[in-house]
């Protein structure tokens, strides 16, 4: 039989995560996910599993728990590879060249960010997913960001900002349905709900996309900017036809067909395309010479963006720094943060330190507005601990769900609040799944694009602004105290059953 932990044991794998993390980014800066962190994650689960056999947990119940973690993060690991691949045939293709030559002319400096914010987040809401946007229209907004001279980071915070918009407040969005199930609410009361500090957040975001965008101070680059669009022309054969894996990417993910097979038909898709339209950059990209029949010289460059990414060659150090992208092999470091991340999260929950840690919160929060905002923090620090935003919507839901009620507080503030503040700021984590996915999809390190993602930092704080006010801050209802009444009851009788 385990045993609770004692506070100094809770304390030491605490400490020792945010100080080895804190020594990762002071040490190494921007580059502290390509190993430093993983090793500071490493280091402090085993830390954390120490406390957890010293308390009586076998080391098979532990090892349990890590692969159980890990499980939970073999989609996303799957969709990263996938996202590899998709991003080496689509510039393979010239499906991102395409979407950079057109950006380029359509696009104005003086309000690149905004616009970037605001078509991310009119896609995202229309397909319900903040990674496939970001893995398909986002890839080329940092491109034409990078060909307009202006800031890749400010881009990478304008698109996560418009697609984590969407990813809030789409019904076809897992986390907006996750919230309110988790809590024992309607969807669309959910979502109705969130409009309240949702949209002065978006608003609020997009002016200062604004400001920033007509502040830039963007050199005069008519001639560089021609001779960009000269070489892309030389190098890809640009058309409107390739935007049609983006297109068939768009459609499937809002006809709710799994991600992990949206983004593995647009792979393919893209290289059907290059085959099509790029037969001899595909050739000149494989380095294959008059031996080999040309079907296989195509395959073979195929076979070599989906596993390496595409290699660019036009002599514009710019443009090939700009193309030179993708590949599965480009997600593996990638890969590496998340399973230490998930190890650690799973062996810091099942030690029980997490719970510890949110019972502690749990008694400082005496008015409504300390409530959400301990629900905020505790949706963050769980974020920042198990990297995964799921686990931090259902496993503080859960916890929070009966204490909101004792307050005479409908569910909806509850669910609200979870996706104010989990879904939000899972971005801006470096090993969260979803930090780790931005960082490694845009080429734009987390901590690089985290001060620009202004509606993922403006959100939380509307929330707690509502809480203290009470602004918006919507009473229980007879049929959910009815509700909980009857859970309870039932609850009472299974754990009489039991004895």
């Amino acid at each position: 039989m385990s045993r609770p932990l004692a506070a100094w044991e809770i304390a030491l794998p605490t400490l020792t995560l945010f100080t080895l993390l804190g020594l990762s980014v002071y040490l190494f800066g921007d580059s502290s996910s390509m190993g430093a962190n993983q090793i500071a994650l490493c280091l402090s689960a085993a830390v954390a599993a120490l406390m957890g056999w010293r308390a009586g947990i076998s080391w098979s119940e532990l090892q349990s728990a890590i692969y159980k973690g890990i499980s939970v993060a073999l989609g996303a690991i799957l969709i990263l590879f996938l996202v590899g691949m998709l991003i080496g045939s689509w510039i393979l293709a010239g499906t991102v060249p395409t979407m950079i030559y057109f950006g380029l002319q359509l696009l104005d400096p003086s309000w690149f960010y905004a616009a970037a914010c605001l078509v991310c987040a009119l896609v995202s809401v229309s397909i319900g997913s903040s990674w496939t946007t970001a893995g398909t229209i986002g890839i080329g907004l940092i491109g034409t960001a990078a060909g307009l001279g202006l800031s890749v980071e400010i881009t990478a915070g304008a698109i996560i900002s418009g697609a984590y918009f969407g990813d809030k407040m789409s019904p076809l969005s897992d986390t907006t349905n996750l919230a309110p199930a988790v809590v024992g609410t309607d969807l669309f009361t959910h979502i109705r709900h969130m409009v309240w500090t949702t949209t002065p957040s978006i608003i609020i975001a997009l002016l200062l996309f604004l400001v920033v965008g007509m502040r830039a101070e963007v050199p005069e680059a008519d001639a560089e900017m021609a001779a960009m669009l000269s070489l892309l022309e030389n190098n890809f054969n640009i058309n409107l036809w390739l935007l049609i894996p983006l297109l068939a990417v768009f459609v499937l993910a809002y006809k709710k067909v799994p991600a992990i097979i949206s983004i593995f038909l647009g792979a393919l898709l893209g290289a059907v395309f290059a085959v099509i339209f790029q037969a001899e950059a595909v050739l000149k990209f494989a380095g294959v010479d008059a031996s080999l029949p040309v079907a296989l010289g195509l395959f073979k460059g195929i076979w070599m963006a989906f596993a390496d990414g595409y290699v660019a060659t036009t002599g514009n150090e710019q443009i090939d720094s700009l193309l030179s992208r993708g590949g599965m092999s480009s997600m593996l470091t990638t890969v590496w943060l998340i399973i230490s991340a998930m190890v650690m999260g799973a062996v810091i929950e099942r030690v029980g330190i997490l719970e510890a840690l949110i019972a502690t919160i749990l008694r400082f929060a005496k008015s409504v507005g300390g409530l959400v905002v301990s629900t905020i923090l505790t949706c963050i620090g769980t974020n920042i601990v198990t990297a995964d935003q799921y686990i931090a919507i259902v496993l503080p839901g859960r916890m929070f769900r009966m204490e909101f009620a004792k307050r005479g507080l409908s569910a909806v503030n509850l669910s609200r609040t979870l996706e104010d503040s989990a879904t939000i700021t899972s971005p801006l984590i470096p090993w969260n799944t979803c930090g780790a996915y931005m960082a490694g999809t845009l080429g734009v390190a987390t901590l690089a694009y985290l001060p620009y993602c202004f509606f993922n930092l403006i959100n939380p704080v509307i929330s707690a602004i509502y809480g203290y006010s009470q602004f918006k801050i919507v009473p229980i209802t007879d049929a959910e105290r009815a509700a909980l009444e009857q859970e309870a009851a039932r609850t009472t009788e299974r754990a009489a059953a039991s004895h």
